[in-house]
C-alpha cells in the first residue's frame, strides 16, 4: 500500500490519463493494482485485474528533470494491456499479510430463510407441520417439505428475490413430487423476502399460492417502532 504523488497512464484497449496528484495504490497479493483518490466511495480510478506483473522502468534524464523518482509499469499478461504510474513522491509505503478471506456472509440469504421458516412452519399457514428441510430428489432438493393443515403434502421453495426462474424451478419440482403415490397430492408454495409481480402471476396461474417472507419477524426482532399502525 503506497500513498505517492504520481501520474498514471493507461494503454490497451482504451487509452486514459491520471495527471499529477497524490493518489493511494494498492498492489495486492493476487497481483492486481489499484488507484484511488481520496473520494469517490469505493470506486478506484484506474486499476489493472490479474493476472498481471508489476515492474520497475529505468526513469530517463528527461523525466528526471520532470521530477519523476520511480516508474512503475504494470502489464496485463493476456490483453499486452499497460499502466505506466510514474512517482514524483512516495509519504507512505508499507505492507500488510491480510490471510484467507472468508468473504462475504449476506444477511438474511436463502439458508437462513429456509432454517428461520422451517422452525416457525405455522409462517405458511395455521395447521402446518414440517416433513424435512432439503428433501431431496432426482433433480435437486426442495428447500422445505411440509404437511398441510388437511394433512396433504406441500413443497416450499424459498428465495431472498423471487422471479420467474424460481417459479419455474418449483414447477419442476412439483411435477416429478406428484409422480410419487406416497406424496401426491403436492401443494406448491413460492416464499421470498420480496416477490416480482411477474412471478406471483405465473406462481398463481399454476396453482403455486405464495407467501412474502420477513426476515425479522422470523427472528423475532420486535419492529414495532417502525410501522404506523
Amino acid at each position: 500500500m503506497v500513498v505517492a504523488t504520481c501520474s498514471v497512464a493507461y494503454s490497451g484497449r482504451l487509452n486514459a490519463h491520471l495527471p499529477l496528484a497524490t493518489r493511494l495504490l494498492m498492489f495486492k497479493e493476487d497481483g492486481s493494482v489499484l488507484i484511488h483518490s481520496d473520494g469517490g466511495s469505493y470506486k478506484p480510478l484506474n486499476w489493472m485485474s490479474p493476472p498481471c506483473v508489476t515492474d520497475a522502468i529505468e526513469v530517463d534524464d528527461e523525466q528526471r528533470e520532470a521530477g519523476v523518482i520511480e516508474q512503475w509499469r504494470v502489464t496485463h499478461a493476456k490483453t499486452a494491456d499497460i499502466l505506466v504510474i510514474s512517482v514524483h513522491d512516495i509519504h507512505h509505503d508499507s505492507s500488510h499479510e491480510l490471510g484467507i478471506d472468508p468473504g462475504l456472509i449476506k444477511d438474511g440469504v436463502e439458508a437462513d430463510l429456509q432454517k428461520l421458516s422451517a422452525a416457525h412452519i405455522e409462517v405458511y399457514g395455521d395447521g402446518f407441520s414440517l416433513i424435512r428441510r432439503e428433501y431431496f430428489t432426482a433433480i435437486g432438493p426442495v428447500d422445505i417439505l411440509a404437511r398441510d393443515a388437511n394433512g396433504e403434502t406441500v413443497a416450499i421453495e424459498i428465495k431472498r428475490r423471487g422471479d420467474i426462474d424460481g417459479v419455474e424451478q418449483l414447477t419442476r419440482y412439483l411435477d416429478l413430487l406428484n409422480r410419487d403415490s406416497t406424496l401426491a397430492p403436492v401443494h406448491g408454495i413460492f416464499a421470498a423476502q420480496e416477490i416480482k409481480p411477474q412471478a406471483r402471476t405465473l406462481a398463481e396461474d399454476r396453482g403455486i399460492r405464495c407467501v412474502v417472507l420477513d426476515l425479522d419477524d422470523l427472528r423475532g426482532l420486535d419492529t414495532s417502532q417502525d410501522k404506523l399502525f
